[in-house]
């Protein structure tokens, strides 16, 4: 509650009902578009793995997986997943994807840990996508490609839905603007990432920031980041101002993926260089699975954008705390 931001004299330009007709809009559009432009092909996906495989994602790391025991199999325990991040890597190989193939699906998720506010939810979802690439694309060039090629997406998308609503205006930026994590450090040394993202973010409109999760010449890393699947000198955020809430609004967080060398190297960093021994781990480092680049873009943070709404839950059913229900309601937020 201490994190919700109340936008003055706000009000939704589309009702409950009309609001669930726009969500639909842009995300139909949105997802043919980008699978269209990265050569994408939509596949079913897991809501939950087995702790076992190291399929999870870890997050920052201390984030609680909900789990299950299943009757049948002797109680054996279930974690509902955090990110599809290295489940989609294993899929394009079991699937026979080839390079320059790629697949897509949407990701629903719980993050029990989540500290909720206009843009968070212990409720997650997103469109996962991963595509083959050779090794030579393992590249910051490669990477800013494939950046270039989102962002057009959303740009598009923005374009479409203004025609189809007259109260929504391009804010959009014709370029993303890149920037490392620590060229924005070196920007902003007295502020804090949060606040750089801001500064930098207001200042451009749109803003790519790479190479998140080694640690800064300060000491500390810009933002956390699992060590097992990301490259941490490949990777990305998609950020844009957002000026209903006046904040820097992340869209998308993308990246080339780890091969032996980064993944031995990151778990060694991280502290934990045991998981090298767990399936999806060892399957890197022996070389069975292909060179990839993935991400995943926020299906409800899309929409809220899009629709200019001043909460995440104007655009998602989750579960709020009481005193955030009653305070979005005397502020005109319409939660679902």
């Amino acid at each position: 509650m201490e994190n919700l931001i109340l936008p003055k004299q706000y009000k939704s330009e589309l009702n409950l009902h009309d609001t669930q007709l726009a969500i639909k809009t842009v995300k139909d559009f949105f997802q043919a578009l980008l699978a269209q432009r990265l050569h994408l092909t939509r596949v079913s996906a897991p809501l939950f793995v087995d702790p076992a495989t190291g399929l999870n994602d870890n997050l920052n790391g201390y984030e609680r997986p909900v789990t299950f025991g299943i009757k049948e199999q002797d109680d054996k325990n279930a974690e509902v997943v955090h990110s599809l991040a290295k489940w989609k890597r294993y899929a394009l190989k079991k699937y026979g994807f080839q390079v320059g193939e790629g697949i897509y699906t949407d990701m629903n998720a719980i993050r029990r840990d989540e500290s909720t506010d206009n843009i968070h939810s212990i409720f997650v979802d997103q469109w996962d996508w991963e595509k083959i690439i050779h090794k030579e694309d393992r590249n910051l060039d490669y990477l800013k490609e494939t950046v270039r090629t989102v962002y057009k997406c959303l740009r598009k998308t923005e374009q479409y839905m203004a025609i189809q609503y007259d109260y929504i205006d391009l804010i959009l930026p014709k370029e993303i603007f890149f920037i490392t994590s620590q060229e924005l450090e070196d920007l902003f040394p007295d502020n804090t990432p949060k606040e750089r993202e801001y500064y930098i973010t207001k200042a451009k409109g749109a803003v790519c920031i790479m190479q998140i999760g080694d640690t800064l010449e300060s000491g500390e890393p810009h933002d956390g980041r699992a060590p097992d699947y990301d490259d941490w000198a490949l990777n990305a955020d998609i950020l844009v101002y957002y000026p209903v809430l006046d904040i820097a609004l992340e869209l998308s967080s993308m990246g080339i993926r780890v091969d032996k060398t980064a993944l031995i190297s990151q778990l060694d960093k991280a502290g934990c260089p045991e998981r090298k021994d767990l399936p999806f781990q060892k399957s890197i480092i022996d070389g069975t699975l292909p060179y990839t680049i993935g991400g995943g873009i926020g299906q409800s943070r899309i929409c809220m954008f899009f629709l200019r709404k001043a909460h995440i839950g104007e655009v998602q059913s989750s579960l709020w705390p009481e005193e955030t229900i009653a305070a979005c309601e005397e502020h005109g937020i319409q939660l679902l």
